[in-house]
């Protein structure tokens, strides 16, 4: 016991660390979205394409990464994922054709990954009582999100495009390193040796597939708007690239911020009233944004309160699985879940270009996630009303 209190601390910050510096490079492409449509010439659908494609791979890349990181290990798949990262962040970087941004676009996609990597990690280190919290925490990772739309633009005006993606190359690799050396799995993990047995078992768990429709909806949303909310602030209020990046990165914090809490509320009144708060509160805020509030404080209040009760559902739904799921199977179940969750980010954007190229707004967009919220709400109240 005394061994596991020693390292709790250390090692969900480093595991929170590196979840940030590989969702910065997960989200390399969305802060420059603007640039990359204007030099190629990309109509709304297109851009949107652009800005989806890494979630794709980051989300169904989850499902063999948590099998792995089972079997392998958080330490060892931490570093991994930083290193293989690596390539694609180069390329992206030096690529100036549309079909090659998407090519290696679809490959940083593996930097998402990491999720299914840190859930596992951090619920081995930490009681049953205080896992709300332990993933909460974690959860905060996806500040890089921030870190991106804040630093990217800065950095590539300050330095270029290429030697900008080669700054964060040389962290992923520097957060390898650490990672190897600094951190260790719980003394509670023992690895398992039958991955396709123990994918086929989590999915046969009914709360798998329960937590893997909310997740879509709260990370999903979280990941939509952090990627194509660049381009809609540009769309719709005419900012610069920086200016957006600057708003798209508070919009994250608020979300980063409210997830440790959405997982110590959850400790002590129940993930199912988090989730009720959370799914209830981004219907409102979807109704409110497609009234296209005039920009600054009406807006940008609006947006941040949508990331909050985002930010909010996603601390609460990982609270829930560490409820629901014995800590044997998280990892597998994370990566099936978190799958399910970055799936939820990937379609939005697509929607929303395409929304937008036939109207020139996106209210339908904010509509069809209010309709998502509320079923969510009712689904969460129904299916969990005695947990």
């Amino acid at each position: 016991m005394s061994e596991l209190r020693k390292g709790q601390v250390r090692n969900l910050a480093l595991a929170t660390t590196a979840f940030a510096v590989t969702f910065w490079a997960w989200n390399l492409i969305g802060p420059l979205a603007g640039s990359y449509s204007r030099r190629l010439g990309l109509s709304p659908t297109q851009t949107s394409l652009l800005v989806a494609i890494p979630v794709l791979v980051g989300a169904l890349g989850r499902i063999p990464v948590g099998m792995l990181a089972d079997r392998l290990g958080g330490r060892r798949m931490f570093a991994v994922v930083c290193f293989v990262s690596i390539v694609p962040v180069l390329f992206v970087g030096w690529s100036d054709s549309y079909g090659w941004l998407l090519f290696w676009g679809f490959l940083l996609g593996i930097p998402g990954t990491s999720f299914a990597i840190g859930i596992p990690f951090v619920n081995a280190w930490y009681e049953p009582a205080r896992r709300g919290f332990a993933t909460g925490v974690f959860g905060a990772g996806m500040g890089g999100t921030a870190l991106s739309a804040f630093c990217t633009p800065r950095l590539v005006e300050a330095f270029g495009r290429g030697p900008a993606h080669v700054l964060l190359a040389a962290v992923l690799a520097l957060t390898g390193v650490i990672m190897l050396g600094a951190s260790r799995d719980s003394p509670r993990w023992s690895p398992t040796t039958a991955s396709g047995p123990a994918a086929r078992e989590a999915l046969r768990i009914k709360a798998t597939w329960q937590c893997a429709f909310l997740y879509a909806v709260a990370f999903g949303g979280f990941v939509a708007f952090s990627t194509y909310l660049p381009t809609l602030l540009e769309n719709v209020y005419r900012f610069a690239q920086t200016d957006a990046g600057l708003r798209t990165a508070g919009f994250s914090i608020a979300a980063v911020l409210s997830r440790p809490l959405g997982g110590t509320l959850s400790d002590r009144i129940g993930a199912v009233r988090v989730l009720l708060i959370a799914f209830a509160g981004i219907a409102v805020m979807a109704l409110v944004l497609a009234l296209r509030l005039p920009a600054e404080a009406p807006a940008g209040t609006s947006f941040v309160l949508m990331a909050f009760f985002l930010g909010l559902g996603t601390g609460g739904v990982f609270a829930l699985v560490a409820k629901l799921v014995e800590t044997s199977k998280v990892g597998t179940v994370t990566g099936l879940v978190g799958a399910a969750g970055g799936l939820g980010g990937y379609f939005p954007p697509l929607v929303m270009g395409a929304v937008f190229s036939a109207t020139g707004a996106y209210t339908i967009g904010y509509v069809l996630l209010t309709v998502t919220a509320l079923v969510a709400l009712a689904y969460t109240w129904r299916a969990f009303r005695a947990v």
